[in-house]
């Protein structure tokens, strides 16, 4: 199988919205994601947030959603927001594909840091950012207000 890295375009954002609900349902948490299609596509639209995505002929199988910001210690840097490989494609290599290409998109960026979050269950996805030479921070913990949308 040929696979494909890119920076994603307007069409991609249905399926980069589809592999979000899709990682929503592996977190168990699908009735968490309120963000629809139109949120995402408008976002995209205005720059909020950028994405590589990993395809497959005319199908993508992956992408990391990303945004710039800032390290008060560090300066410019990206914060991976999502990073997801469809199921049925893990294993295969494709993260590291991904994953790699985002590092380099960073880099290329001039970014210093690259930051992101894992679940302290998720045992594949700890393994992989492990074998990838990540710190993963144990001491930090995650702060945050939710606005309800009514």
């Amino acid at each position: 199988m040929q696979v494909s890295i890119r920076k994603a375009i307007d069409k991609d954002i249905a399926d980069i919205f589809n592999l979000v609900k899709e990682l929503a349902r592996y977190e168990r948490s699908e009735d968490q994601v309120i963000a629809t299609l139109d949120d995402y596509v408008n976002a995209f639209s205005n720059g909020t947030f950028d994405a590589l995505v990993a395809h497959a002929g005319d199908q993508v199988i992956g992408c990391a959603l990303y945004y710039l910001t800032w390290s008060t210690w560090r300066g410019k840097m990206y914060y991976l927001e999502d990073f997801i490989v469809a199921e049925s494609f893990r294993g295969k290599g494709i993260g590291g594909q991904l994953f790699k290409a985002f590092l380099e998109e960073a880099k290329a960026q001039e970014c210093r840091i690259v930051k992101w979050q894992v679940l302290d269950w998720n045992e594949p996805a700890l393994r992989f950012y492990e074998k990838h030479k990540a710190i993963i921070e144990k001491e930090w913990w995650n702060g945050k207000i939710l606005f309800d949308q009514d």
